[in-house]
This record gives structure tokens, sequence and C-alpha cells, in this order.
């Protein structure tokens, strides 16, 4: 099966950036969406963004179109996460997903059978 691993995220002041890496290992066929997720507490878990890995092709949440960036390395099977002009309301934990088509419904957590553990992103 596929392993996710998470890393990158950490403290950083209003305005600050960050880049998110997720790392992909195991059987990566038909794993052909990549998303990130973030979840705050008290809250729902929010799509962030998505990529699909065969085409490149992107879309973003509103809330942080402009300001995030999804990219990947398919020679390291990582996906990357970039994060410029951070807010507080960036804060949350942060978790990449993969499934198999991304489609319409993308942000929907319930499409996502593997997840990885997880990275802290603080913005204070």
């Amino acid at each position: 099966d596929v392993q996710l691993v998470e890393s990158g995220g950490g403290l950083v002041q209003p305005g600050g950036s960050l880049r998110l890496s997720c790392a992909a290992s195991g059987y990566t066929y038909n794993r052909n969406c990549m998303a990130w997720f973030r979840q705050a507490p008290g809250k729902e878990r929010e799509g962030v963004a998505r990529i699909a890995t065969g085409s490149g092709n992107t879309y973003y949440a509103d809330s942080v179109k402009g300001r995030f960036t999804i990219s990947q390395d398919n020679a390291k099977n990582t996906v990357y996460l970039q994060m410029n002009s951070l807010k507080p309301e960036d804060n949350a934990m942060y978790y990449c997903a993969t499934t198999q088509i991304c489609g319409p419904t993308w942000y929907e957590a319930a499409r996502y059978a593997v997840w990885g553990q997880g990275t802290q992103v603080t913005v204070s």
C-alpha cells in the first residue's frame, strides 16, 4: 500500500513562508490525485490544494488562492505545498492524502483513504 510522510511544519510569523513536503512510498500506482488538507482545533478538515499527478493540473481553495502553491517532483515521489503570506487563520495541522482520481469534489476528505500523520503549522 501507499505510505505518506509529511514534513516542514513549524512556527512562523504572520507574513512569513513555509514549505511542506509529502513523501510517498510503497505502491503509488493508480494514486493519481494528491491533496493537502488542514484541520484547526474544533473545525472540520478542509481541502487546501490538490494536484493531478499525471497532468500536473492544480486547484486551490479560495482561502489560499494566490498564496499557496502545490507542486510535485515525480522522481522523488514527493508533493510540496509552498505557503506564502501566512496568516493566523492558517494555523492548523496539515495533512497530505491521496486517492485515485481528483474530480470536482477533491476537497471532500471522505474521498481519501490514505493519509499522512500530519505536520503542525503555527502562525503567530
